[in-house]
């Protein structure tokens, strides 16, 4: 009863990981500029694939692998921000250009883009 129990929430969640890896996909295709797409790739394609290692630890009846899988987890939670945030200020830093129709540039040394912050609003 317990393994029908454990295929049905891993197909579920399998489910629900695909939905999240597709939607980075189609993120990667559909929107305008590098850094919304590279958003759309860590944020979206970073919780499809910890939800597909969730599946497999559900599923799996041994415990290595379920603690290999949910290592996995940590491992996807912990680099991905990081190393998306650093190719962005990278790819900034090259010059790759914003979208036009962005409405701030944080990272820009021009005065403009200073003055143009929440805090300077008060």
């Amino acid at each position: 009863m317990i393994t029908l129990v454990q295929d049905y929430l891993a197909a579920v969640l399998i489910l629900i990981g695909s939905a999240f890896s597709l939607t980075a996909s189609i993120g990667l295709l559909r929107l305008p500029d590098l850094y919304t797409r590279m958003h759309a790739a860590s944020k979206a394609g970073t919780l499809g694939s910890c939800v597909v290692l969730l599946a497999l630890a559900v599923h799996a009846n041994d415990p290595a692998i379920s603690l290999r899988a949910l290592a996995g987890i940590a491992f996807f939670v912990l680099t991905v921000p990081i190393s998306s945030h650093l190719l962005a200020k990278a790819a900034h830093g090259a010059g790759y250009p914003l979208w036009a129709q962005s409405v701030r540039d944080d990272l820009s040394a021009s005065p403009d883009a200073a003055d143009s912050g929440p805090e300077k609003a008060k």
